[in-house]
């Protein structure tokens, strides 16, 4: 995909956003006009889960609202038409017109997606949005999933996640031993550096496997959602910050062919309907957080409790070992490395004196 032609499609949808639902015929023939398209979202999600399951229902809602019905959308949650884990294969494969998920399930397709999610003491939200809007990320992530049909889309930020659920105490590096924890992409492969073992599943398996024994520790996302999961019942201690998951990127996958099959007005609706979403699932998370947050300590007694400094300093380490190797397994890794570290490396110096200046001052 072009940055022109994703440029041409977004500048087509926000015309179409502010106008009435009637079908826009500039530039559209009356056939184009008239003709409907019935598309399928399939999603890694729970259905209707708060946040993530809600996020995928937004977009569906907005694309068959904002097309004046010349496009529905029908969602099914996980489980309910593919298996989670299936759902690239399933849009890919033209089975699906949709998809909502997240990159880093995808590592067995390209090790370069897992860098369009969320990577370990990496960029946080605000700093992904800018890389893939406007230093390149958008078009390596086109780019990385052209092989495949597919074109992907930013659908949702989750912002900085918790570090997760334990069912036992993490005071040094050595409690990372045999450590058997539901956590993906880079941040997973990390633990096992650490001399832990990372399990990749569902959320709708992780509360049962806490329960029976099978995790001994779980990252989801954050209070708003782990609340929701009941997992204060089957753990003890919350550990923060989600250095794995600095500002994870939730992602709608398009069939490529189903996309172009659009005429340029609808293209720009479903570019559009992704990215409202995509700032307004980080706004939601960070107003439900914080109530859920206070839900957990005040009402159900959750230890709160910050990593050790020893254990940060050790996972910091390896995360560059990690990602570098990452980097160097192929050419499509290292292109999107380079690009990703070189943004980083200059938003940082800015966010020293604006962002990270300010919230400093603004705890004293």
């Amino acid at each position: 995909m072009k940055r022109r032609k994703f440029l041409g499609a977004a500048g087509a949808g926000l015309v179409l956003a502010g106008c009435s639902k009637e079908p826009a015929t500039t530039g559209v023939t009356g056939e184009q006009a008239r003709q409907t398209y019935d598309w399928k979202m399939v999603t890694t999600w729970p259905k209707n889960f708060p946040g993530l399951g809600t996020g995928a229902n937004n977009v569906a809602r907005l694309i068959t609202e904002m097309s004046g019905g010349r496009i529905n959308v029908t969602v099914y949650g996980a489980g309910e038409l593919v298996p989670p884990f299936e759902v690239f294969d399933t849009v890919s494969s033209g089975t699906a017109q949709l998809g909502h998920g997240a990159a880093y399930y995808w590592k067995g397709k390209s090790e370069a997606a897992q860098f369009f999610a969320a990577v370990p003491f990496g960029m946080n939200a605000q700093e992904m949005n800018a890389w893939l809007y406007y230093g390149g990320g958008m078009e390596l992530w086109a780019e990385t999933y052209a092989p495949f049909g597919v074109m992907p889309l930013a659908a949702g930020n989750s912002g900085i996640q918790m570090g997760g659920w334990f069912n036992r105490e993490i005071n040094t590096v050595a409690d990372l031993n045999g450590l058997k924890m539901r956590i993906p992409g880079l941040g997973g492969e990390v633990l096992k550096r650490a001399g832990g073992t990372p399990v990749s599943m569902p959320g709708s398996e992780i509360f049962t496997s806490m329960q029976t024994g099978a995790i001994d520790a779980t990252e989801w996302v954050g209070p708003y959602n782990d609340l929701a999961f009941g997992l204060y019942k089957v753990a003890k201690h919350y550990y923060y910050p989600g250095w794995h998951e600095p500002g994870t990127t939730l992602e709608c996958l398009v069939n490529q062919a189903a996309y172009d099959s659009l005429p340029a007005d609808l293209q720009g609706i479903v570019t559009n309907a992704c990215r409202v979403v995509n700032g307004d699932m980080l706004a939601e998370y960070t107003a439900r957080n914080n109530t859920a947050l206070r839900t957990l300590v005040k009402e159900h007694n959750v230890d709160v409790r910050p990593f050790p400094d020893e254990v940060i300093a050790k996972l910091r380490a390896l995360s560059k070992e990690v990602v570098s190797e990452i980097a160097d397994k192929d050419a499509m890794s290292a292109k999107v490395y380079k690009s990703y570290s070189e943004f980083m490396e200059q938003v940082v110096d800015w966010h020293n004196i604006s962002e990270r200046a300010y919230l400093n001052l603004r705890k004293g």
